[in-house]
This record gives C-alpha cells, structure tokens and sequence, in this order.
C-alpha cells in the first residue's frame, strides 16, 4: 500500500497546473524483484551502491541511488521547479539500521517551453548516510532495500517508474577503502554537495521583484561569478524568470521575480534554498529583512546559464506539435463517438428537432450553436471535475461518474423520464422544436438545444471511441489549460456534425417538411431510451444488489406514475380545467420516486455477492492482478486482460463479438493463454493506477503479455475476432 500511495502521489504531481507536457503515457513500470545488482526500464537504469567497500559497526556509512538516464529524459531534484516530483526512496532495513536524508547534488535548469524545471540527466548519483548498529557482527552483511520512485520525463511525456534497488552492505572491524566501482564518484557528489557555509542571507519584497541579499564566509571579498538560488520550496520564485544581480565587498544581490505564493502572502517566514556560485553551492536560510550592506557596488554579476542539453528551443515545439496531435485525435475521437451506441438515440432525437426547424434557417443556426454551447460546457465541467480529483490524489478516469452506484440510479431516473416524454406521457414546451429530448432538452428554442448538448456528453460517458484513448491519455498529463482544451477538442467532434447542418442551408433544405412523420419518429425514438434505462438499471444492480434494483424499480415506477399525472394535469388544463387532483397527485408520485432512489443508492459501494466478473465472455477467467499476471508468466504462458466494466458499452460490444466465439476459446486454449478480467464497475484505485500506466484513463483496454516479455501489446480499443486471433498467433 505504501507503494502504491507513493506512485499516485507522483501521478497526482503529473497534473499539476504547471506539470511537464505529454503528447502520450507509455506503460509505468513497477519492478517488483528484489534481485542486486542494476534494475531497468526503457528510460532509466538504477542501482544502490556503496561508497565504501563495506561498513564497520558503529559507523555511518555512505550508499547511493545511481541513476543512468536515458538520453533525452530526465529525473528530478527536491524541488522539481514548475513540474514532474521529486525521487522518493522508501526503505526496508535490518533492526537497528537508520538512514539519513538524500544528498542532493546541484541540479540542472532544464528549460521547456515557457517553463523551468530542475532535475538531473545522464548519470547521478543520490547519496543517502547510513548509521550501522555497534551490534552489527563483522562477518555478516546488512541487506538493504529500497523501492526508488522516479518520475522519468522528456520533452514530451513523463512516466513514474517505481524499482526495487538492494543492496548486501558487509560489515569489517577496519576502516574501510573506498569501493573501487562507485566510491570515488559518490565522494566527488558529496565534496560538491551544497552545504551551510556561515553565509547570513536576507529577503524582501520590493514592488515587482524578491530581493535577495547574501554576506560573509566564502563570498566575502570574492567575485562570485554567475549565481542562481534553488530555493526549497515551490511558489517562492518564477522559476523560467532570469535572475539578475550584483556584489559587492561582502557578498551579493539577487533580484528575482517572486512566484505566485510570494505574490499572494508576501514573505511571512524564511526562506531556504541553495546559492549556487563559482566558489561553490551554499546552504542558505533568507530571513525577511531589509538588505545586508556591502552586497552591491563592484560590479554585474554574469548570466547563469540553463542546462545545455535541456534548453533547446525546439523542445517547445515538439511540445506544441504533441498537443496538436493529441487536439487532432480528440476531434476525430469526438466525431467516431457519434457512431457509439451510448449517443446515437440523442443525436437521432436532436436530428428529429433539427428537421423541425430545417427550413427556418435562423432557427436551425441557433439550436445548432446552443448544442454545441452545452456540449462544450459540459465537458469543460466534466474535465474540471476529473482533473481535479486527480490532482487531489483520486483515481478515476473517463466515465468516472458510473463508478457512483447513486449517479447511474439518478441517471436511470433521467432517461425513463426522457422516454415518458418521447412517448406522450407528459410534456414539456411545445411544438415539435420539443422533439430534441427530456425534461430540460424539451424547452423551447435555444434552451432546449442546450439541455440536449448536456444530456448527449452525459450519455456518452459510457463509451470509448477510437483516438479518444489517446487524447485523454495525454490530457491527463498536461497543464489544465491544454487538458481542458484536449477535453473541448472532443465536445467539438461530437457537437461538430449537428452543427454543420445547423449551419448549411442547402443540407437544411434538403431535410423533409415537418408533419406527421416528426410525432412518430418521437414515439419511436423513446424505445431506445426505455432500453437504455433498463441497461443503467441492470449496471446498478451489479453495483449494489438485487435489494438495490428493487427500489429503483419501485422509484421508476412512482416515476411513471408521477409523469402521467402531470400529463393528466396538462390535459385537464388544455380543456380547461385546474387539475389540481392530478397536480398534487403527481408531485407526491415523484417525491416518493426521489425517496425510493435515495434509499436505493444509500450503500454506493457495496459489493455484489458472488458476483460474476464484469466480462460478457463465456470464456473461463479469473480476476486481473499483477501477481496473477506475474504468475502466469513465470510458467511461461500468454496473458491476456480485459480491463472492463458494466457500463462500458463498448467492452460489452467487445465482448460479445469478439471474445466469445468459439474460435477465440479454442485458440486460448491452443497457447495454454491465461485471461484476466479487471472489472471497473465499481471504483478501484488499483485497476485506475494501471489504466494510467498504460496511458488509458478509462476502459475498455486489451492488453496480451506474451511469454517472457514484461511489457505488454496493447490491442485495439474495437476488437474483431480476427485482431484477437492474429494476437494470439503472434505473440
């Protein structure tokens, strides 16, 4: 569990506001084998090491996390500046052992695009004092282990990669040489160090700028060359912005451009960091205060330098260039899902709306603008809503609001009552400029197509299209300014067809004449609606029970009561009478139906006794987990999962068309292959963590673990019985 909190707390950080740009997540990696000796993934290589050849009972000892970055990412320092998280080490050791802080060497500016990061890349080494028990026997050796989260960037992604590094440390009466691999790197990190110096440092606010005073020890009467303050903590100072400044006799002066904490409370404490010039890095601690004398006078100090291999100004572009695709991906997936079960009955009811107004072309424009309002609304709500929570530390992903056993009843409830109003049970508005959808979506004018746009990205929750896996991949990785507009991209592509209709006389033009036609074409569009009900429905009973579907069967029906009361009161009205009866009667119909819902959903999370795995599959499966996948490989055989939930239509249409012919069965069966269900019905954090390293934030994902490859294939998002075939035949 430790573990676990400590990579969503990483890929928390990746969602930061000012967190590193992605155009895509591959696969995280989690090493869990404690083996000595260096561990690796595609980007990263590491090892803990000794600095010494081996330790003596009593005494502190010396190891490091060694890092071999691959070229073209980077790791981080303690403060990793406006992205990405810090290295983190937790440790397991022998009784009596105890470890000290990291050592944190000087880090790199690292520039990207319009932000500054601080981090390290090639190879590094973090040196972490150990204290040796005095009981310690000589002879014997103290086993070590460390489980090392890095977060491993490039330009274009970042990626938590979590290994388990070890270590036998021996233990001898004598001092100890250094160790001839290691040694003389980790004592070259440790000379270089930032350490406290006697340097008396002050800070103040002045107007625009954070002024920064430091004097005495080393700097006094030398020309401290080009400097640069690290300090400790995020929000002090705008990290990209230069830091100018001058010395004098006894130290010198920085002019900073404050960071956006500073800005807001001012300087209410100290302020600690790293000083870093040619004489050396310095351990400093600010006080709030006027600035020390004899820090200005002698002359400019020279312009420290970024990183060289992290400040090439292409870097931005490539930046701008993933967006674009991840933008791009996000329309198309926006326009495929059109096509997706989960959506099409709203389209087709808004498509009825549409040929109302078809030959009243101001009208069409404005119903058409007013849909795509509500759709972008919604998902820029939606979007605010998930990148927020993951930002706090949640788990979820797209179509994280099924998970919730209360939403999928309330949103049952919200489509019965669409198909009651499609069938003439009760209205809402008038004219066929109703025919768009339900309670809300039946208002008139422009208001109505707004409500239709709200509905129509509720709905499609359920549903993946193609492209969409990796947009929404990447956009949980970005800024909330870019995420936000990836999650608009798509509300474009799905509003998109409606709205160039709505916008096109001509196609206007060539949509029949309202008439007759409309009011059954409405009637026929509610049956699509009373199915989808009766799906939510059935998803809620897996997430809650046979007590649970009862009430909501119980609220459904009060529901329809309710509504055709209120239709009663209408038709009383029309012939002019109060109907209050039926007005009263209806209201109290659909408070009980409010009541029976609440005592429905009031156990959102309780499991389904011994219920079946989400997958719709004949096929034989046991639940997914990454003992069950790593077992399965260690008797070499392929794996295949099937990441899934019940209200993921599209999984559903996987499932049936394509993983439960016979031809899958027998060739599952020919490679001896082991197939896993994750099922994501319900919230879990462990199947939304895996998702992420797979750079999904929702189902349905298809992974195939072939024998003795520890990264998986990850197949299509729409399966064929062929794909699936071919797969297994290659793997």
């Amino acid at each position: 569990m430790r573990r676990f909190a400590r990579l969503l707390i990483l890929l928390a950080l990746c969602l930061s506001p000012a967190t590193v740009l992605a155009q895509g997540v591959p696969e995280a990696t989690v090493s869990r084998v404690s083996t000595p000796g260096p561990q690796r993934t595609d980007r990263i290589e590491a090892e803990l090491v000794p600095m010494s050849a081996w330790a003596a009972p009593g005494s502190t000892a010396v190891v490091a996390v060694k890092q071999t970055i691959r070229p073209g990412w980077h790791t981080y320092w303690r403060n990793p500046g406006d992205s990405g998280g810090a290295t983190t080490l937790g440790w397991t050791l022998p009784v009596g052992v105890r470890t000290g802080d990291i050592v944190w060497p000087v880090p790199e500016r690292q520039r990207l695009a319009g932000l500054m990061n601080y981090g390290y890349s090639g190879e590094v080494y973090l040196p972490v004092p150990i204290e040796v028990p005095a009981s310690a026997r000589p002879g014997t050796s103290l086993p070590l282990t460390v489980e090392a989260l890095f977060l491993v960037c490039s330009a274009e992604m970042c990626v938590p990669d979590e290994l388990t590094l070890t270590l036998a440390l021996p233990i001898r009466e004598e001092a100890a040489p250094l160790d001839p691999r290691h040694g003389e790197a980790i004592s070259g990190v440790l000379a270089s160090a930032p350490r406290p110096a006697g340097i008396e440092a002050r800070i103040a606010l002045e107007g625009d700028q954070l002024v920064l005073t430091a004097a005495g020890g080393p700097l006094a009467g030398q020309n401290p060359g080009p400097s640069y303050f690290f300090p400790f903590g995020s929000g002090v100072i705008s990290h990209p912005a230069p830091q100018a400044g001058e010395w004098g006799p006894q130290g010198l002066t920085l002019r900073l451009t404050p960071g956006g904490a500073t800005r807001a409370a001012g300087v209410s404490g100290p302020v600690e960091g790293v000083l870093v010039t040619t004489q050396g890095a310095f351990e400093i601690r600010a006080e709030p205060g006027t600035a020390l004398p004899d820090t200005t006078g002698s002359g400019q100090l020279a312009a420290a330098t970024d990183a060289s291999a992290k400040a090439e100004p292409t870097q931005g572009d490539t930046t701008l260039t993933g967006f674009a695709r991840a933008l791009l991906f996000a329309v198309l997936g926006g326009l495929i899902l059109n096509l997706m079960p989960c959506v099409f009955p709203i389209l087709a009811m808004k498509a009825a709306s549409l040929a109302a107004a078809a030959h009243q072309p101001a009208q069409a424009r404005r119903d058409g603008l007013a849909f795509l309002a509500g759709v972008l609304t919604t998902f820029l709500l939606l979007a605010s809503v998930l990148l927020g929570l993951r930002a706090a530390g949640e788990a979820v992903g797209w179509g994280f609001q099924l998970q919730s056993p209360p939403v999928t009843a309330g949103l049952a409830l919200l489509i019965l009552a669409v198909a009651l109003n499609l069938s003439g049970v009760f209205h809402v508005g008038a004219g066929l400029q109703g025919a768009g959808s339900g309670p809300l979506s039946r208002l008139p004018g422009g208001t109505g197509a707004f409500f239709t746009g709200v509905l129509a990205v509720i709905v499609a929750a359920p549903c993946t299209a193609p492209f969409m896996a990796f947009a929404l991949g990447a956009a949980l990785v970005m800024p909330w300014t870019l995420a936000l507009g990836i999650f608009l991209g798509l509300g474009l592509g799905l509003a998109l067809p409606f709205v160039l209709i709505s916008l096109s006389p001509r196609l206007l033009a060539r949509l029949p004449r309202p008439g007759p036609w409309m009011e059954r074409l409405k009637g026929l569009l509610a049956f699509p609606m009373y199915a989808t009900a009766l799906w939510l429905a059935w998803v809620f009973s897996r997430q809650t029970g046979t007590e649970g579907l009862g009430l909501l069967f119980v609220a459904g029906l009060l529901l329809a009561l309710g509504a055709w009361l209120i239709g009663g009161t209408q038709s009383e009205r029309a012939a002019g009478r109060r109907g209050l009866l039926h007005l009263t009667a209806g209201v109290l119909g659909l408070i009980l139906a409010g009541g029976a819902l609440i005592l429905a959903a009031r156990d959102p999370v309780a499991p389904v006794e011994g219920a079946a795995p989400a997958s719709g599959t004949t096929l034989a499966s046991a639940p997914w987990s990454a003992t069950a996948v790593e077992a399965a490989q260690a008797e070499g055989r392929p794996v295949l999962v099937n990441f899934t939930a019940d209200w993921c239509v599209t999984c559903k249409i996987n499932e049936r068309t394509s993983l439960s012919s016979a031809k899958v069965e027998a060739a599952l069966t020919e490679a001896k292959a082991v197939y896993l269900v994750g099922d994501w019905t319900r919230r879990d954090d462990v199947i939304a963590a895996e998702l992420q390293r797979h750079g999904r934030s929702g189902v349905p994902l298809y992974l195939l673990y072939s024998p003795g490859s520890a990264e998986p294939r990850i197949l299509p998002q729409l399966l064929t019985e062929g794909v699936v075939l071919d797969a297994l035949e290659n793997n």
